[in-house]
């Protein structure tokens, strides 16, 4: 059974920085993509970032050159580096290995 497991989420000022970590079981994760989404109060789940097994990155529109995705495959580890938070990056943030959804840590940014 795969496990994704997400923890580095909590409250932090805006402005701050903040680094999100995945670690996913299976050694099918090594060669798949793995993503965050969030999901902000009353709103969609929305595509933060992605990286593919070779390291291709891709960004949403709102977090571009703020926020940085990075993986490690001897570890099937995926982090998330959050720079100049804004009160609008609150929510819950989730991981993706491959197809597995991960339980979703909470981020809170104060103003």
């Amino acid at each position: 059974q795969v496990r994704v497991v997400e923890s580095g989420g909590g409250l932090v000022q805006a402005g701050g920085s903040l680094t999100l970590s995945c670690a996913a079981s299976g050694s099918f994760v090594r060669n798949s993509p793995m993503a965050w989404f969030r999901q902000a109060p009353g709103e969609q789940r929305e595509l933060v970032a992605l990286i593919t097994g070779g390291g291709v990155t891709n960004y949403g529109d709102s977090v571009k050159g703020r926020f940085t995705i990075s993986r490690d495959g001897a570890k099937n580890a995926v982090y998330l580096q959050m720079k100049n938070r804004e009160p609008e990056d609150t929510g819950i943030y989730y991981c993706v290995a491959a197809r597995y959804w991960g339980q979703g840590t909470q981020v809170t940014v104060s103003s």
